[in-house]
């Protein structure tokens, strides 16, 4: 007897694929693989540009944010100070960030786009947005808004979570 899942799973029944059908009703299995390969596609695009997710990331956050302290750009994107710091050495060693003392408080770093970081990005765009469209070509276009819908959706949740109770 075959049982279809809503994951699109056949229970009783010998997988063609190499992941079990047991283990593909799993979501938390199934966010990580997709994941994984999504960032193996997108590290790729961004490695043919001396560049590594973290770098878009930060390019990205900056371009919409404005500039931001080192602390703000890590408590953002819930990234790690010492790897943040790594982030935009390398950003800055190649133009595409300036970094200087906040004059208010000399502790503090402020990190900037600059011009070079913004057309670097823009550049990056249609790169970017090539390989997720390879990534989600089973997909029809209503179905990618409504997925990215529902990660955003998740994504949210998790952040509020991070945040602590105060956040919800």
């Amino acid at each position: 007897m075959h049982q279809q899942t809503s994951a699109g799973a056949v229970h009783g029944s010998r997988s063609t694929g190499v992941t079990p059908p047991s283990v593909l009703n799993l979501n938390a299995y199934l966010m990580y693989a997709t994941g994984k390969a999504a960032r193996r596609r997108l590290t790729d695009t961004l490695t043919a540009h001396g560049l590594r997710l973290w770098h878009l990331t930060v390019l990205a956050m900056l371009e919409e944010a404005g500039p931001l302290s080192k602390g703000d750009l890590a408590s953002r994107l819930d990234m790690n100070q010492s790897d943040l710091t790594r982030t935009v050495t390398d950003l800055e060693a190649a133009g595409y960030v300036a970094c200087a003392r906040d004059p208010s408080d000399r502790r503090r770093i402020e990190v900037a786009l600059t011009a070079s970081g913004g057309d670097a990005l823009a550049r990056l765009d249609s790169e970017v947005s090539a390989t997720e469209a390879d990534l989600l070509a089973p997909l029809s276009h209503e179905e990618r808004d409504r997925f990215a819908a529902l990660l955003r959706r998740v994504h949210t949740h998790l952040e509020r979570d991070r945040e602590g109770p105060s956040a919800r």
